[in-house]
């Protein structure tokens, strides 16, 4: 999906902020959990894989307004994410387990 994908469906869904600051801690903890005991296991993330997780995140955190921005996870922290997973699946796929 492209972000745009993921932007569309969360308005689609017309969830209210309540709603969708819960989904994005949710989401974060999954990434937490991915990162550290999930053993590098997608199916562990909300969105199934590290590619939608990630795009859903981005798009959740756009969907406020710049003052109502979580204070709690930036823009800079998702991305964060994204290079970290992506790296574990990438070390995790030249492994020869």
């Amino acid at each position: 999906m492209t972000i745009n994908q993921y932007e569309q469906y969360i308005q689609e869904k017309s969830w209210d902020d309540r709603f969708r600051y819960m989904l994005l801690d949710r989401m974060r903890m999954d990434c937490d959990y991915f990162l550290g005991n999930g053993q590098i296991y997608g199916n562990h993330l909300w969105a199934g894989n590290v590619a939608d997780q990630i795009g859903y995140m981005k798009a959740l955190w756009e969907s406020f307004p710049v003052d109502g921005k979580p204070e709690w996870l930036t823009m800079e922290q998702i991305l964060n994410y994204e290079k970290e997973m992506l790296a574990l699946l990438t070390v995790k796929s030249g492994s020869k387990d």
